[in-house]
């Protein structure tokens, strides 16, 4: 596929940057989103008892649904249910994954619009996934599977590639990369290349650059200060950021304590071209993206009365 280039079509006065998308109107399952001027909100629910922040919380059937019910009446564009945690760790077979996933996301399906992504990358999962109302596969290890290309090609599903080094569930200590941005782009070009072989349209592809994934805090920094150049591929970029090492390795903070620095990163990425962000902390997500749109001239203010009507606020 062919790179993009920067663009400042549509962008506000003195305004940003942003990539040119090669598919920007996207339907993603029950929603429409115009990714050139819209950004979406995923939140993460993990079905695991040993997840990165939850630590189990959402581990319970009951406990997933309810959580991610609740990131929907928070403004969440997309819910993104996974069964195993990317860190390594034993393999969980896959019909015991598939019972963690897809009774949720039948659930989540029957209650709500919501756009519903499932983390894995294991094939039988994605099918069975798909089946029961997944509009996306998030596969963080960049097709490790091909198999799961092919799933995604005989369905109306997105694909979303990650980039990451290591098989999955496996540990690669101290990555080196000679320019992290340049080979991370290289990587996803050519996963992206490969997805569209296997015959999943252009159109149906997000990339991520994997914040953390097999990468020191100093090579995700980097990612987040170059992230221009990954969204100069011309794919809307998913960007995973929330709570991770690299924000709390940076500002010296626990997990519990990294809200701020995770938006800022988030802001950051988006003013570069990302389109879509994965977090934990719904609510206050929502609000500075819808935020950053209104700033950006691409949605207006909910209300509009200050120094416009007369009343008695002042």
């Amino acid at each position: 596929m062919t790179i993009g280039t920067l663009s400042t079509v549509g962008a506000p006065p003195g305004g940003f940057r942003h990539p040119t998308l090669t598919h920007p109107v996207r339907r993603i399952g029950g929603r429409e989103f115009d990714f050139s001027r819209q950004v979406a909100v995923m939140a993460i629910v993990n079905r695991t008892p040993d997840s990165f922040y939850d630590q189990g919380r959402t581990f319970g059937f009951d406990a997933a649904v309810e959580a991610a019910l609740a990131a929907v009446a928070d403004g969440a564009d997309w819910v993104d249910i996974g069964g195993v945690k990317f860190a390594p760790g034993p393999p969980l077979p896959v019909d015991e994954e598939a019972e963690r996933v897809v009774p949720v996301v039948q659930a989540v399906h029957a209650a709500s619009d919501v756009v519903i992504s499932v983390d894995t990358f294991h094939a039988a999962v994605a099918r069975r996934a798909i089946a029961a109302g997944a509009a996306v596969i998030n596969d963080t290890t960049g097709l490790s599977d091909p198999d799961l290309a092919r799933v995604v090609a005989d369905s109306d599903a997105t694909l979303v590639i990650t980039h990451s080094l290591a098989a999955p569930r496996t540990a690669h200590p101290r990555p080196q990369y000679a320019d992290v941005v340049a080979e991370v782009v290289e990587r996803l070009r050519d996963r992206v290349d490969l997805a569209v072989r296997l015959g999943v349209p252009a159109e149906r592809i997000v990339v991520d650059p994997g914040h953390d994934l097999n990468k020191n805090s100093l090579h995700s920094l980097e990612l987040t200060r170059r992230l221009g150049e990954i969204t100069g591929l011309g794919l809307p970029t998913l960007v995973a950021l929330s709570n991770k090492d690299f924000i709390g390795e940076t500002l010296g903070r626990p997990k519990r304590q990294r809200l701020a620095g995770s938006l800022a990163a988030a802001v950051a990425c988006v003013l570069q071209g990302a389109r879509i962000v994965r977090v934990h902390e719904v609510a206050p997500t929502v609000d500075a993206m819808r935020m950053l749109e209104a700033i950006q001239g691409w949605r207006q203010p909910v209300a509009l009365r200050h120094n416009v009507v007369d009343d008695d606020d002042g």
